[in-house]
């Protein structure tokens, strides 16, 4: 009894600790996008079977993309006093047990993929090459924080393919505004390693263009993804609801603007926070336009 107890704990301390490598509450960034386009595409509610492949597809890319980020960047890691800390780089995980979890997810979304259809399993690879992507961008290119919108931007693309089997203007317009979105919420994050990233070239805006230039960006960032978010409300012929989506967002990015502006150090408030309540909010206001 008492070693069934030991195994138990270890494996509840396992999971605990992927969970902090892939940081598993992050989640909220990627999935109500996907089910915001999943409920437009169909006009409503989409299903059980649906909702349940939405979520393991969102997850399991997810965790795939965080377990590359992790594996490939644990040589960084180990430098940054802000990420030494982390399981892939003080040993709680084990470079064997993160490629296997990197194997078992992208396994996992190319399954539910089959399971969605046809569509959706010829785009199954290429979006798990450009998930994988975002780590090795940042090593030669500032580039890297559009690459990153551009993995969460995948998500509803994903959920109007699922629904409806292709891909529609007013599903890109939503993507492009999920990507301006977090590439500009990512630029704020960045702003905690200049001085890391310039040590140790590594490429990103912030430290090619500095504090004060990239704060600029990321406001052009989260300007254009207001622009396209409202585009994608008028190609999809949606209404106020929708339209108030849009506006709630444009009044919690200002107010993240505010936040890092007013002290850097709040940064990881405006991160988690703000940018978590933007999803959720704008998922429930295309609830109540599509009922």
């Amino acid at each position: 009894m008492r070693s069934e107890a030991l195994r138990g704990n270890r494996f509840v301390k396992l999971l605990n600790d992927f969970s902090e490598l892939v940081m598993f509450k992050h989640s909220i960034f990627s999935l109500p996008f996907i089910f915001i386009a999943m409920l437009v595409a169909a006009e409503g509610w989409f299903g059980w079977r649906l909702f349940f492949l939405g979520i393991f597809a969102a997850i399991s890319a997810r965790n795939f993309a965080m377990g590359v980020n992790r594996y490939l960047d644990r040589d960084i890691d180990r430098l940054n006093p802000r990420t030494k800390g982390r399981p892939s780089v003080d040993g709680r995980v084990s470079h064997l047990q993160i490629l296997g979890f990197i194997v078992i997810n992208a396994v996992i979304f190319v399954v539910v993929a089959y399971f969605v259809n046809a569509l959706a399993l010829k785009l199954a690879v290429p979006i798990l090459l450009v998930l994988g992507a975002y780590t090795l961008f940042k090593r030669f290119s500032a580039l890297a924080h559009l690459i990153l919108g551009i993995s969460l931007g995948l998500a509803p693309v994903a959920g109007v393919v699922a629904v409806s089997g292709e891909i529609t203007l007013w599903s890109l317009y939503l993507a492009t505004g999920v990507m301006f979105w977090v590439a500009g919420f990512d630029l704020l994050y960045s702003l905690q390693d200049i001085a890391f990233d310039k040590a140790h070239n590594l490429h990103s805006i912030p430290s090619k263009f500095g504090a004060k230039n990239t704060m600029w960006i990321a406001r052009l960032f989260h300007l254009l993804a207001v622009l396209f978010w409202s585009l994608f409300v008028q190609e999809a012929h949606l209404n106020l609801w929708a339209h108030m989506a849009v506006l709630f967002s444009a009044i919690m990015l200002t107010y993240e603007h505010y936040i890092v502006n007013k002290d850097f150090t709040k940064i990881d408030k405006a991160f988690f926070a703000v940018n978590g309540y933007l999803g959720f909010i704008f998922m429930v206001c295309i609830i109540m336009e599509v009922i």
